[in-house]
C-alpha cells in the first residue's frame, strides 16, 4: 500500500491553492467545472505536483477507447469499501484535469484516474500506479490519437517492466499486445463487440484467425491468453471458478463488462467481488450519461457515443422501433475534427426508427443516413426534433461536445 508522503512544499501548496483559485473563477464565469484550467494553472507553477499529489495514493488508473469513464466510476465505488477514494468522476482525464481531481484527495487512500490515452504512459510515469486497467483500443479521433496499432505500441513500450498489476481485456488483442510487456497482467475476458480494429496482428502484421471467442495469427502465434476472469451472461467467473452476479442499474452488455474488469481490479486491493459488485449497483448515471430527463414534456434519454464502437454498443441500449431518436454530432477539437469515422457506423441499425438529426454537422450525418437508406429530419435543435418527434421516450445519441451541449439545453 502507498506509504506515507511528505508534506507538500511551499510551493506545491502555492500552486494547489492557485489552482483552486482559478478553477472557481471559471465555474463562476459559468464556463464549466474549472478542472482544466485550475490543474493548468497548478501545473505551471510546479511542474511536478501531479507526482506529488500522488505519492500517499494506492493510484488506479484506467484507459480505453470506450468505457473508461464509467469504469474508473465502478472501480471508485468498489474501492470504497476499503477506504475514502478521490477519482477525476467528471471525466477530465488529461495531466491538467487529473493534478486537479487529486488536489481535492489529500485525506484519500485510493486514486481512481481515468486517463487519455495519449497520455496513459506519462501519466504512469508520473504517478506509479500500483494497478492499470485496459479496457479496448478502436479507431478514434484519428486526427489527434493516430493509428491504433500506433498507440498499442506507444502503450508497450510505456509500460515495460511497470511495477503495476495491469488488468486487462484478453479479448482484444491490440489490448493483450500493449500489456503484454508488463510483468503482472490479470487478464479479464471481458468480450470485444467491434472486431473491425482487430483483424491484423498487432505483433506481426498477419491476419488473425478467430475460431469463436479464441483468436490467434497463424504466422508468428500471437494468440488470446488464457483468462483468470470472464463475462458470462450477467456473472463475474472469479480465478476460483465461482460466478457472482451482476446487478447494475447501468444499461447494456458493455457495462457488464466493465464491472467484470471493476472487480478484478477491486480484488487486487482485497475487495471481494461480492462487495464490489454490490457497491456498483449505487451507481446510476455516469456525467449524465444513460440520464432520463424532462424537456419540453417529453422524456430523452441522454447516451454518449464518440466512435464506431462506441456507436455499436449504444444501438443495442435502445428501445426498439418506433421509439424515436435524436442524433447529434459535432467536430470540435475535443471530438476530433476528422468525421469519415461516421461511414464506418452500421446506421442500418436504425431503421424503423423516427430519425431528427441535429448538431455542427448535421448534414455530414445526413448524407451517411440518405446512403444507408434511412428516412430521417434534419433539425436546427434539439427544440425543434422533440417538437416533431412522435409519442414515446425519446433516445438521443450524441457524440463528446455534441453530449454536453444537450446536456446544458436540457437542464442536465
Amino acid at each position: 500500500m502507498a506509504g506515507n508522503s511528505e508534506p507538500l512544499s511551499p510551493r506545491a501548496k502555492l500552486a494547489v491553492t492557485a489552482g483552486k483559485a482559478a478553477a472557481a473563477v471559471s465555474r463562476a464565469a459559468g464556463r464549466g467545472s474549472g478542472s482544466v484550467i485550475g490543474g493548468k494553472v497548478a501545473l505551471r507553477l510546479d511542474p511536478d505536483l501531479l507526482g506529488r499529489l500522488a505519492q500517499h495514493l494506492d493510484v488506479i488508473l484506467v484507459s480505453a477507447t470506450n468505457g473508461k469513464t464509467t469504469t474508473t466510476r465502478l472501480i471508485a465505488e468498489a474501492l470504497r469499501a476499503a477506504g475514502p477514494v478521490v477519482s477525476n468522476a467528471l471525466g477530465a482525464n488529461m495531466p491538467a484535469g487529473i493534478t486537479s481531481a487529486l488536489a481535492g484527495g489529500s485525506d484519500a487512500r485510493y486514486g481512481v484516474i481515468e486517463v487519455d490515452e495519449k497520455y496513459l504512459a506519462g501519466v504512469a510515469r508520473d504517478t506509479e500506479p500500483k494497478a492499470i486497467a485496459l479496457l479496448n483500443l478502436s479507431r478514434d479521433q484519428l486526427d489527434r490519437a493516430a493509428e491504433t496499432r500506433m498507440l498499442a505500441e506507444k502503450w508497450r513500450e510505456g509500460l515495460t517492466g511497470t511495477k503495476a498489476v495491469v488488468i486487462a481485456n484478453a479479448d482484444d488483442p491490440l489490448i493483450v499486445w500493449a500489456a503484454s510487456s508488463s510483468p503482472n497482467v490479470v487478464w479479464v475476458a471481458a468480450g470485444q463487440e467491434w472486431k473491425d480494429d482487430a483483424w491484423s496482428c498487432p505483433s506481426c502484421g498477419g491476419v488473425l484467425q478467430r475460431p469463436g471467442d479464441d483468436w490467434v495469427c497463424a504466422e508468428c502465434g500471437f494468440r488470446r491468453p488464457m483468462p483468470s476472469w470472464a463475462l458470462n451472461g450477467d456473472y463475474v467467473l472469479d480465478p476460483h471458478g465461482a460466478a457472482w452476479p451482476i446487478h447494475l442499474q447501468l444499461p447494456g452488455r458493455a457495462n457488464k463488462a466493465n464491472a467484470a474488469t471493476s472487480a478484478a481490479v477491486a480484488a487486487t486491493f482485497g475487495v471481494p467481488p461480492q462487495v464490489a459488485l454490490e457497491r456498483m449497483y449505487q451507481v446510476q448515471a455516469v456525467a449524465g450519461r444513460y440520464d432520463v430527463v424532462t424537456f419540453e414534456e417529453r422524456q430523452l434519454r441522454l447516451l454518449l457515443a464518440k466512435n464506431p464502437a462506441g456507436w455499436l454498443e449504444t444501438f443495442s441500449l435502445i428501445n426498439p422501433p418506433p421509439t424515436p431518436v435524436i442524433l447529434s454530432v459535432n467536430a470540435r477539437g475535443a471530438d476530433g475534427t476528422d468525421t469519415s469515422w461516421l461511414w464506418d457506423v452500421d446506421y442500418t441499425r436504425l431503421a424503423g426508427h423516427p430519425i431528427c438529426v441535429i448538431g455542427d454537422r448535421k448534414l455530414d450525418l445526413a448524407v451517411r443516413l440518405e446512403v444507408a437508406g434511412l428516412d430521417f429530419r434534419v433539425c436546427a435543435d434539439v427544440d425543434e426534433a422533440v417538437r416533431i418527434a412522435p409519442p414515446g421516450q425519446i433516445e438521443t445519441i450524441a457524440n463528446y461536445t455534441a453530449f454536453q451541449d444537450l446536456r446544458r439545453r436540457v437542464g442536465n
